[in-house]
């Protein structure tokens, strides 16, 4: 089995291994994730990836629970809503002791309560009798750490690991350790209370004597640490505090999202909670952290696109994003990290193969889109909060992200911007499509860079639009002008070279002979969310992406149908993208074609409603949608929770809702509203607008919309545009 594939030294990430059918659940707050299956146990059922992670590095991989050598059964399991931790109830099973029955299943229950705060695990079980006479029994807590690097856990093979030492056992708790080969020294500790009967080196036992009805508490604390580190650990109950008040402070500045629909308030909630979860705890501040197994660090884009969904609803995300990333903008040519002064990074990596290199993406620079993106978010963040004071502070970093699309983004200077890696290693394709197989000819040949993706071009246009405005605020007039004169050069061109009229769209790139990839791909509809597409062949796109080639019933696919790299079940030859569907939806409705986009907001909410936790994963396949009883087929590996997957949902509603927030004008405009059918209402809690903040309703009125503000502190102007006319509510 194996998930990173790597040919001719190209390390492609990629999720594309089978996954035991048994579904995982996920714990993440900063570095640190859990991922366990549906007995709170990691190992022996379920998928491979199941362990507790630091800092790239699994810390744990075996931890579970015995009651006299069996497994418990299963009773329930829950996630909070807020997404803090996770409770779970179990039962003995029949034990038997020389053919005969010692203690009847169900005597004893099991309740387990699991959370993760500032890289530590609790874990509580409390143990009671519900049977007529006394109870003796042992318990079994077995424990297992293999340290391994998060790219060997996806099937990366090495040729050599460090030294894993002889666990540690101290009075009550047992120490693991790794000494890694980049010189970190990585730590699992684990604390019991009570102390155990007897520890051995992978086995913590408990002797239990329990009267009817009487109960023990039993608590596991698990710290994940690297060198020069502190894992702090706190009593139960302080943690638990700390980590809700923490949950309720990150909540306090979303601006929260319910409906007249309780099933869809639930997918809201989700989405938030997520979100959350993917920002909490991290140490580079609210930046969202990609997704859950395989993503849980830094990556420039994903961040990005993030920020920018839910910019309307949390501004505060796009601040983090843009001042981390200006901090770690490459300043010099690093070919084999990708880097080129005024690059955005494309992820950041601390496990022991980034340090070493064995993998490239310690600081990795292979992105093309990041760039332009990062201009694009500072423009929209200026415009959503009037914030010049950070604007101006990382305007070197605009200036010098501009520079690089100038002179190493259009290095042919063709006005297209390209890729080609500069690394042996590392990603070929440096798009979001960058699996190895993802840009292709209409016959099937894999397009070979320097290759110009017609998203990016898009981008570019919109950051140098983006950039003029900013320039025009800092009274730079004559920057604004050659930036305005470039954007209109570049859309006069893509058009001549990207529009494919037998197609009815745009084409997916163009490769290193300047041959147009005629192949219907999702990517075109990006080309509407940058504005970069006329108002006429914006109409055909739609009508193309919504077609039976591309259109699923559960949303857009990667791919069209009837391609010759069409696979339903790929990563990005035919699946479906949350992010990539909301993107397209907010271009179809920056060009009139609201209807649209709320089509595609219905059918992301259905896919919703089959996932566990109601929870939008990376992707899913591209089946066609056969009935209102089955759901959408699961992708087998996706991240789940994933950041640009939760943020989703703010941009499908903002595209509904043409919601704009403007701080410098202090107003909340609703530009022709729309809502599906099945919903009738929309609230917005703690809008805010600076210090200010609203609360307001949207539900529909006979033919049309109507806007209901019911509470205004601080004097925001609320209106709706229809066409050119603002009214004011």
């Amino acid at each position: 089995m194996q998930d990173v594939i790597q040919v001719e030294n190209q390390f492609y990430i990629l999720a594309t291994s089978a996954s035991s059918e048994h579904r995982s659940g996920v714990l993440k707050h900063g570095e640190t994730f859990l991922v366990f299956n549906h007995l709170g146990n990691i190992g022996g059922i379920g998928p491979s990836e199941q362990g507790l992670y630091h800092r790239g590095t699994r810390h744990l991989c075996r931890y579970s629970l015995k009651i006299a050598d069996r497994s418990p059964q299963w009773l329930r399991s829950s996630m909070r809503e807020d997404n803090a931790g996770f409770t779970l109830e179990l039962m003995n099973p029949d034990i038997y002791d020389g053919g005969e029955l010692r203690l009847p299943r169900g005597t004893l229950h099991v309740f387990r309560m699991a959370f993760l705060w500032q890289n530590v695990l609790y874990d509580k079980l409390r143990v009671s009798n519900f049977g007529m006479h006394p109870v003796h029994t042992i318990l079994h807590i077995q424990f297992g750490a293999d340290f391994l690097d998060i790219f060997q856990v996806r099937g990366t093979k090495r040729e050599k690991m460090g030294e894993l030492f002889r666990p540690e056992i101290n009075d009550g708790s047992v120490s693991l350790a790794y000494q890694g080969r980049d010189g970190v020294l990585r730590q699992t500790i684990l604390q019991f209370s009570p102390r155990p009967s007897k520890i051995t080196q992978d086995t913590a036992t408990f002797s239990i004597d329990l009267e009817p009805k009487q109960e023990v508490v039993l608590q596991v604390n698990i710290v994940g640490e690297h060198q020069r580190e502190n894992g702090q650990v706190c009593d139960l109950d302080h943690a638990t505090a700390a980590a809700l008040q923490s949950i309720e402070q990150a909540h306090s500045q979303f601006c929260r999202v319910s409906s007249s629909g309780p099933f869809f308030d639930r997918w809201l909630t989700r989405a938030e909670t997520d979100l959350q979860m993917m920002i909490n705890g991290n140490p580079e501040g609210a930046y969202p952290y990609a997704g859950v197994p395989w993503y849980n660090t830094v990556f420039g884009r994903d961040g990005i696109l993030t920020a920018m969904e839910c910019l309307w609803a949390s501004p505060w995300i796009a601040a983090s994003v843009l001042k981390y990333l200006a901090q770690t903008q490459a300043t010099e040519v690093i070919p084999e990290q990708e880097a080129e002064p005024g690059k955005i990074v494309h992820e950041i990596r601390h496990g022991e193969m980034a340090n070493l290199k064995e993998v490239p993406f310690g600081c990795y620079y292979g992105t093309v889109d990041a760039t332009p993106l990062f201009v694009m978010l500072a423009g929209a963040y200026l415009e959503r909060t009037g914030d010049r004071e950070l604007i101006r502070e990382i305007w070197p970093n605009i200036l010098a992200a501009l520079d690089w699309i100038d002179n190493y983004g259009d290095s042919d200077h063709d006005e297209f911007v390209e890729y080609s890696a500069k690394s042996h290693k590392g990603l070929v394709h440096q798009g979001w499509k960058d699996s190895y197989d993802a840009i292709s000819h209409q016959n099937g040949d894999l397009a070979q860079p320097p290759i110009a993706l017609c998203e990016v071009q898009g981008y570019v246009y919109a950051a140098r639009n983006s950039a003029a405005e900013m320039a025009t605020q800092f009274s730079n007039q004559e920057l604004a002008g050659k930036l305005l004169r470039q954007g209109k050069t570049l859309q006069e061109a893509f058009e001549e070279k990207f529009w494919d009229e037998e197609l009815d769209t745009y084409v997916l790139a163009l490769d290193h002979e300047k041959k147009p990839c005629r192949v219907l791909a999702s990517n075109a509809g990006h080309c509407l969310f940058s504005g970069i597409a006329s108002p006429e062949r914006a109409h055909r796109v739609m009508k193309t992406l919504l077609g039976e080639d591309m259109w699923s019933g559960w949303g857009v696919r990667t791919l069209g149908s009837r391609e010759v790299r069409y696979n339903p079940m790929s990563y990005h030859n035919g699946s479906v993208w949350p992010h990539d569907n909301a993107i397209i939806a907010s271009g179809f409705a920056r060009y009139g074609h609201k209807k649209e986009a709320g089509q595609m907001l219905a059918a992301l909410f259905d896919a919703s409603m089959f996932m566990e936790l109601n929870r939008l994963p990376e992707l899913f396949c591209g089946f066609h949608r056969r009935s209102l009883e089955e759901g959408p087929t699961l992708y087998p590996v996706a991240c789940s929770p994933q950041a640009w997957a939760s943020g989703a949902t703010f941009l499908l509603m903002e595209a509904c809702l043409g919601i704009a927030v403007s701080q410098v004008n202090r107003s909340v405009t609703f530009r022709s509203p729309f809502l599906p059918e099945f919903l009738k209402e929309i609230r917005l809690e703690n809008l805010r607008v600076g210090e200010a903040s609203a609360e307001i309703s949207l539900y529909r009125e006979n033919d049309g919309m109507a806007v209901h503000v019911s509470r205004n502190d601080g004097d925001i102007k609320v209106q709706i545009e229809n066409g050119s006319t603002a009214l004011p509510v």
